[in-house]
């Protein structure tokens, strides 16, 4: 079995910081890919923040400049640091990765269990 999990939501005024955390673990083989989503009630899941295949990154126009995403690859954990944090940040935020355990002939998506974050002006 494989996981993700998140961790370092919460509340923050207007204007605050925060850091969040997704550790991945299990048997696994190749991990690729890990990166951040959040979904807004009411709205769809969009992507915040990821790594790609070949290492470099991708931000939403939303977050760019304010967030910052990067990771350990010693301890297989992800980090989204987010600053400068406004109302409509508010959202559920995802851990995703590519992740192809050992059992597996192939890599599929995996989702943590998500965190919230909530941004109050």
């Amino acid at each position: 079995q494989v996981q993700l999990v998140e961790s370092g939501g919460g509340l923050v005024q207007a204007g605050g910081s925060l850091r969040l955390s997704c550790k991945a673990s299990g048997s696994i083989f190749s991990i690729n890919g890990m990166g951040w989503y959040r979904q807004a009630p009411g709205t769809q899941r969009e992507l915040v923040a990821r790594f790609t295949t070949n290492g470099s990154t991708n931000y939403a126009d939303s977050v760019k400049g304010r967030f910052t995403i990067s990771r350990d690859n010693a301890k297989i954990t992800v980090y989204l640091q987010m600053n400068s944090l406004k109302p409509e940040d508010t959202a559920v935020y995802y851990c995703n990765a590519d992740i192809k355990p050992m059992w597996s002939v192939r890599a599929s998506g995996c989702w943590g269990q998500g965190t919230q974050v909530t941004v109050s002006s």
